[in-house]
């Protein structure tokens, strides 16, 4: 691709960004909804004016943008947070993710689906989208006890997900007769070397950032460990979600020498995001969605009935406020990178089966993707108020 190309088509995705964060200020729809609609209408399946070398781009730009997210999301994980939220969070994430997978599961099942394409929507249902519900509490500048509740669960929601689809997968397996001993490894391998990566990196980082310099660590230190710890985790074949947000959380509560692990991040994250989620947009093809069909309705009828159920029951558990217990699951219905990978996985160990999961899979996506922010604003809104945008001249504008 022409080097005039790239920087033509990388401005163009930043300044329709910029455009889509206008639009949101005035009509208050969640920004993540407008850059991913923005880049269905350019993409393939509307106006097709992205250079076909962008689709390229999508994988580099994803796991560059979701490490920092990640990696800020573990920080917040603090003892503090902990202390005041850390039984709400654990009670929640885990009433979502086991509700979830018990209800698409079963319900598929009840209808005759196959056991096993049953069994693996249940798992990918699981996943949420942490990138799009961090941008809609920090979107809003929501400080609160529900948004920290919130925030927290996302960023153990997925580490939860990984392990029950990893069962999955070997229950799956074993339904039909295959050995389960080689994907109970993987799954091993993908959870405990996430947590060793982001335990090697964080621990050294905790002590040696923001000493260079007096103060809080530069952005290229923020930037260099996080990318660091990204890439050792895919060259392991782990989960660099999972790795990342272990070395933000080592960071925050063992560093003593600065108060804010990173939060250089927080201002240059915002460019990455832009053209992640437009792209994301643009990836997604919309033809599917005639095609998912009474599996693809009932999917998405039953994953909204299990993350609302089961974070209801999660949250009276641990005791949060029945207001905050009755709209905590449906703030997590997001649904984007974390499903499509567990769906590429599946296909590939059941390549008979493929084409019925990424077919719900992605078709599911679009619309989880586009309305799961819309609802978890408003969760927001019914919880802690409306959302206060943030000043023109914020530092997110200065791009």
């Amino acid at each position: 691709m022409d080097s005039e190309l790239i920087l033509i088509t990388l401005g163009g995705l930043l300044l329709a960004g910029l455009a889509m964060d206008e639009l949101g200020r005035r009509t208050r729809l969640p920004r993540v909804t407008l850059l991913v609609v923005c880049g269905v209408v350019v993409g393939p399946s509307g106006l097709n004016l992205l250079p076909a070398e962008v689709e390229e781009w999508y994988g580099l730009v994803s796991v560059m943008a979701l490490v920092m997210v990640a990696f800020l999301l573990g920080g917040k994980l603090t003892r503090q947070v902990l202390r005041k939220n850390g039984r709400a969070i654990l009670g929640v994430s885990a009433g979502a993710v086991v509700v979830t997978m018990v209800v698409v599961t079963g319900g598929l099942l009840l209808i005759g689906v196959d056991p096993v394409l049953a069994l693996i929507l249940g798992g990918v249902a699981t996943a949420t989208d942490p990138a799009a519900t961090q941008d809609v509490v920090s979107r809003g500048r929501y400080d609160g006890p529900f948004s920290r509740t919130l925030l927290g669960v996302v960023a153990i929601d997925d580490a939860w997900g990984l392990m029950v689809f990893s069962i999955i997968l070997a229950v799956s397996h074993a339904v039909i007769g295959q050995g389960v001993g080689e994907v109970l490894q993987i799954g091993a391998r993908e959870l405990f070397g996430a947590i060793g990566i982001g335990l090697a990196v964080g621990l050294p980082a905790a002590y040696l950032t923001g000493r260079l310099q007096s103060g809080e660590p530069t952005q290229a230190e923020a930037l260099g460990v996080v990318f660091v710890c990204g890439g050792l985790a895919l060259a392991v074949h782990a989960s660099f979600l999972l790795a990342t947000m272990v070395a933000g959380f080592v960071i925050a509560n063992t560093a003593r020498h600065h108060n804010r692990p990173f939060h250089e991040i927080e201002h240059i994250e915002w460019p990455f995001m832009i053209v992640f989620f437009i792209l994301a947009g643009a990836s997604l093809d919309v033809s599917v969605l005639p095609s998912i069909g009474l599996v693809g309705g009932l999917y998405i009828v039953l994953r909204i009935v299990g993350r609302v159920v089961g974070g209801w029951a999660g949250g009276v558990a641990t005791g949060m406020p029945a207001v905050e217990s009755r709209w905590i699951g449906a703030a997590l219905l997001p649904q984007a990178g974390v499903a499509m990978g567990m769906a590429l996985v599946a296909a590939g160990a059941f390549p008979d089966r493929a084409d019925a999961i990424l077919g719900v899979a992605v078709g599911t996506t679009i619309l989880f993707e586009i309305g799961g922010p819309i609802v978890t604003q408003i969760a927001l809104s019914r919880t802690e108020g409306k959302p206060r945008p943030e000043p023109a001249s914020h530092a997110e504008q200065d791009m």
